[in-house]
């Protein structure tokens, strides 16, 4: 063994990849000597063999690829204030001497951490609030003068401003992610809906007994999964004040009754949230959709995804709503009548039409038009979806 190493020292130095092709290279030139005829023509099994060569060439160099990393901006860039002196900068230390609550929860958050260690000032309270050293000594040397504390309370931004000017101080630095670059058009923002209005940078719970207690739907008390301790979800659901879907359905009280009929998708039982059809941060959409049309539907029910050789126009120019209502309905499979052939109706109409291929006493007066048209979503053997 010692004698092959020294007398082969530039093989054992060579990488993996590099000894497997030589290997091939060596065994492919004897086969192509071996399978040349005396003319020089190639035999028809040199083709096979220069097929194998290119695999063992490749396959090496396959296996040791690496991925690309991703071409996106990281979620959240902090970014340092911009033309500030930094001697209005008070620190995170003499702002948690009065808000140790609030100092406390921001300590768990990632925003505690999203600053590099070189960063001098901007950081912890400040990044959001802005500097606040003039805040702390007026606080100080107001003591219980009521007048005083009112006048420095307000040297600090405290979000009690507009919804434009409460998001600007956090798209200051949400401002990198893909998620929260439509939020200048979203429909939140339009209707006067802030970051904080929904997010909480430290959260403090406010005494039960004082709230109450709160209305919870049916579906809530009959069946839901294990809930997190609050504090838990607060830190893992993007730091929202509360659990979806209450938190929307704070605003959205008529999407809050549609999920309280009998046929529904599983938001209140918490199998489902909002955010997994919408974007609460805006997108290029309609209802503020995260995909196009019936992509949204179709990422779980990807039975009905397709593509079919005979297609259901509908579909493909309406979505999903064009018969079914998301949220929830009376009927099963929530469709948006009572009985499944008016829903057809509405479309198929004129029995003259192209659309409709039954006479007009050809309809039938009970019963479904799925007991023949088994394949509504789309079909690869009959364009009336009969199979």
């Amino acid at each position: 063994m010692g004698t092959a190493l020294m007398l082969r020292p530039e093989r054992e130095a060579l990488p993996a990849a590099k000894v497997l092709r030589a290997e091939c290279k060596t065994r492919a030139a004897g086969t192509l000597r071996q399978k040349t005829n005396p003319i020089g023509s190639f035999h028809p099994a040199v083709a096979r063999s220069s097929l194998l060569l290119c695999a063992c060439l490749w396959i090496p160099v396959a296996v040791a690829q690496k991925q690309p990393a991703a071409s996106q901006n990281p979620s959240v860039t902090w970014r340092s204030p911009a033309d500030i002196n930094p001697e209005d900068y008070a620190g995170i230390e003499t702002c948690s001497a009065c808000h140790q609550e609030e100092a406390q929860q921001f300590s768990k958050t990632v925003h505690a951490r999203a600053y590099p260690a070189s960063a001098k000032f901007g950081t912890g309270c400040e990044s959001c609030h802005g500097p606040g050293k003039a805040h702390a000594d007026a606080m100080m040397a107001a003591s219980t003068s009521p007048e005083k504390i009112t006048a420095g309370k307000k040297l600090i931004f405290g979000f009690h401003g507009k919804p434009a000017e409460n998001s600007s101080h956090c798209t200051f630095c949400h401002n990198t992610s893909q998620d929260q670059s439509l939020f200048g058009r979203s429909q939140h923002k339009l209707a006067g809906v802030s970051c904080e209005q929904c997010h909480a940078a430290h959260l403090l719970l406010p005494n039960q007994e004082q709230t109450g207690s709160q209305l919870k739907l049916t579906q809530e008390r009959f069946f839901q999964i294990p809930a997190l301790p609050e504090e838990t979800r607060w830190l893992h659901e993007s730091l929202l004040k509360q659990k979806q879907p209450n938190l929307c359905f704070g605003c959205h009280l008529t999407v809050q009754a549609n999920f309280a009929l009998p046929n529904h998708h599983r938001v209140p039982e918490g199998f489902m949230k909002c955010t997994d059809c919408h974007s609460a941060h805006g997108t290029l959409n309609p209802q503020q959709l995260k995909k196009v049309g019936f992509e949204v539907c179709v990422t779980c029910h990807t039975e009905k995804r397709g593509p079919y050789v005979y297609e259901h126009p509908a579909l493909r120019v309406e979505g999903c709503t064009a018969c079914h209502s998301p949220h929830g309905t009376v009927q099963s499979h929530l469709i948006l009548r009572t009985e499944s052939r008016f829903l057809c109706l509405q479309c198929h109409v004129n029995p003259q039409a192209a659309n409709v291929p039954h006479g007009r006493l050809g309809f039938q007066t009970l019963g479904d038009c799925t007991r023949c048209h088994v394949t509504i979503h789309g079909s690869n053997t009959n364009q009336y979806f009969l199979q």
